[in-house]
């Protein structure tokens, strides 16, 4: 078997020795010890979910999919209801179970003792990607959620992981008033890999209106949150990126991107660029907006001293390739005409949104180089094939 399945399936077996560590043994099928049902089957598992709590499963499962496709949603919905009522038990029949052992320690019992209450514990098993890590979904025994861990279980992973618990940390002392962020519940280490435990948001509230107008909002006053400046662009921004371009394994890709970056540089290098803090990643799925509040979580990404707009850029392309399933190359060029409007929401001076958007397409193509995304079966981090023609596009003014 090849695919996404057998990635998830391969990527769930190196998980088990992290989550539940010798002496601790984990088998196919069901025994005494905790389990967990396999969803949709051992072979495809895209959620692993707590066997002996109903009410844990099905909260779970809706919590998974709580922003997903109407499709999805009513799907969610439907197993939920079988996994409250013990049907989905036995629908679903491959099973994880954990046998614990005298004097080992599951991760259960770690987030129990972290958290002082017991919990019980959800994984969703998500595709191939660099920065893909263990996210558990910390449930009471009476499908209350109370928190999420993330562990950093690769070098990359690790990295991020310690890089959100720093966020979360500067961002708390922030006083923000229409981002709402999560707080850190508990900083820690479980198998040598860096452990972040952050509240739960309260997603289940009901709903407010998303305009364009709130959302550019909420973003500016995340990229005043450590304080904002004007810079020109060859002193900071494109200097920065440069650094982190050179630092690239040498190839075509990074080639091309330091020939851009000097192209930007001979046509823009003294335009003033408004300089701020951006979330990184904001994202339809990682954000929630209530009547009085924008719930913002995953803020691995979160850097300052970045061009302010970077925010805006993202969050439009993420939504037409992921959201909207535009081809990445087609949305790529969508954003270069989207990008004038989207800065002038964010107050970017009419001068410096061409070289922003520059920036931007320069930094995350970067990004993907460098977690080596290509590699890990993205299929986003190739981007010769889409973010290298819109940037030169955009850098030869069509």
């Amino acid at each position: 078997m090849t695919g996404p399945s057998a990635s998830r399936a391969a990527y769930l077996a190196e998980l088990t020795g992290l989550l539940w560590p010798t002496p601790a043994r984990t088998v196919r099928g069901p025994g005494p010890g905790p389990g967990y049902l396999l969803v949709p089957s051992a072979a495809d598992p895209r959620m692993v979910l707590p066997y002996g709590s109903r009410r844990a499963a099905a909260a779970a499962v809706l919590g998974f999919n709580k922003d997903r496709s109407p499709g999805t949603r009513l799907r969610s919905q439907l197993l939920a209801y079988a996994l409250r009522c013990g049907l989905g038990r036995l629908a679903l029949r491959d099973r994880l179970t954990v046998l614990p052992e005298p004097g080992g320690t599951t991760i259960e019992d770690a987030l129990t003792d972290a958290l002082g209450r017991p919990v019980v514990a959800a994984l969703h098993v998500g595709p191939a990607r660099a920065n893909r890590k263990p996210v558990l979904q910390l449930l009471t025994p009476a499908g209350r959620t109370v928190g999420f861990a993330k562990l950093g279980a690769s070098p990359l992973t690790a990295r991020l992981v310690r890089a959100e618990t720093a966020a979360l940390r500067r961002l708390a002392a922030a006083e923000l008033r229409a981002v709402r962020v999560p707080r850190v519940l508990h900083e820690g280490t479980w198998q040598g890999a860096p452990l972040l435990v952050q509240e739960a948001l309260p997603v289940w509230r009901r709903r407010g209106a998303l305009g364009p107008a709130r959302l550019a909002a909420a973003m500016a006053e995340v990229a005043r949150a450590t304080g904002t400046r004007t810079e020109e662009l060859a002193e900071g921004a494109a200097a920065t990126l440069a650094d982190g371009v050179a630092a690239l394994p040498v190839r075509p890709e990074r080639t091309a991107l330091l020939a851009a970056l000097d192209r930007l540089r001979d046509r823009a290098a003294g335009a003033k660029l408004p300089m701020g803090a951006w979330h990184g990643d904001w994202t339809r799925w990682n954000m929630a907006p209530l009547r009085d509040e924008l719930l913002v979580w995953d803020w691995e990404r979160f850097t300052d001293g970045v061009p302010v707009g970077f925010d805006a850029l993202h969050h439009h392309l993420q939504d037409a390739v992921s959201t909207a399933g535009r081809d990445p190359a087609a949305a790529a060029h969508g954003l270069l005409a989207a990008a004038p409007g989207l800065l002038a929401r964010m107050d970017v001076p009419a001068p410096a949104r061409h070289p922003v958007t520059a920036l931007y397409l320069i930094e995350l193509a970067t990004r993907y180089l460098e977690d080596r995304q290509a590699e890990a079966g993205s299929p986003l981090g190739h981007v010769d094939r889409w973010l290298l023609p819109a940037l030169s596009r955009h850098l030869s003014g069509d």
